[in-house]
């Protein structure tokens, strides 16, 4: 194991996470599984465990530069909270049924929801940037002074949090399209937000995984290393840096990822 590679390709990582709010989980385990050859399951939770930190600090300094909705944040963690726990809980009844094949398994899950996060995004970010003023139908926004804004909210973030129970991957690229859909929230708070509501998430999610005994310290450690700081650079440029050429060269290499983790 080359651990200053490891920590190197973290704080790439680590900057574009800081910068987009998206790619953390989505480019970390794949670098885990293809180019350090870890098996799937260690590379999920290992990274959840990792993600964690990096996501309380990126959040942090958010909150600090007051870049962040905190009531969206609650609302979001109050369902996707439960629902990543759910996500865990299956992960240990694949695990205890009999003659499993967790690993297995867990590519392809794993390639599934890397491909349905590159295709949603894509497309989003395709019609934003080759036809500015198609006029295309607006979801409902979600009012969480409402009931039903309410319910929505947990809902969907149940839903996504199940997801990154079983994967480790979407807690920030999903919610980010959440939040462009539902909540129209400007550019300078949709990161923030995003990365913060990510960072409870994971938080619950890490100690799901941390029970399942699939989570590796030898590689938490060096991705620790080398994403927190790529974080803070980037938190601290998000602001001034271009976000779409740096969107689709992410896409690009998700798309990559989740063919090769489909075929295997």
């Amino acid at each position: 194991m080359n651990y200053l590679l490891l920590s190197s390709l973290s704080f790439f990582v680590g900057i574009i996470v800081g910068l987009t709010g998206v790619g953390g989980a989505s480019l970390i385990t794949p670098m885990l599984i293809f180019i350090f050859q870890i098996p799937a399951s260690i590379a999920i939770s290992s990274d959840v465990v990792a993600a964690t930190l990096m996501k309380v600090v990126g959040g942090f300094k958010h909150w600090q530069q007051k870049t962040l909705d905190l009531q969206i944040v609650k609302w979001l963690a109050l369902g996707s909270v439960p629902g990543s726990l759910a996500g865990v809980w299956l992960l240990h009844c694949i695990k205890c049924s009999p003659n499993p094949n967790l690993d297995c398994i867990l590519l392809r899950c794993l390639g599934v929801a890397i491909a349905l996060i590159v295709a949603l995004s894509l497309t989003q970010l395709l019609l934003k940037t080759f036809f500015p003023n198609l006029k295309l139908p607006s979801p409902p926004e979600w009012d969480l002074n409402t009931n039903y804004g309410r319910i929505c909210t947990v809902s969907a973030a149940a839903i996504l949090g199940c997801i990154v129970g079983i994967t480790s991957v979407s807690s920030g690229a999903m919610f980010a399209l959440l939040l462009i859909a539902f909540f129209r929230l400007d550019s300078s708070k949709l990161v923030g937000t995003d990365i913060s509501q990510a960072a409870i998430l994971l938080t619950f999610t890490s100690l799901g995984h941390l029970s399942l005994g699939t989570v590796d310290w030898s590689l938490v450690l060096p991705i620790w290393l080398g994403s927190v700081p790529g974080v803070l650079v980037g938190a601290k440029f998000c602001q001034i840096m271009p976000q779409r050429p740096l969107k689709f060269a992410i896409y690009g290499m998700l798309a990559m990822a989740s063919w090769k983790l489909y075929q295997v």
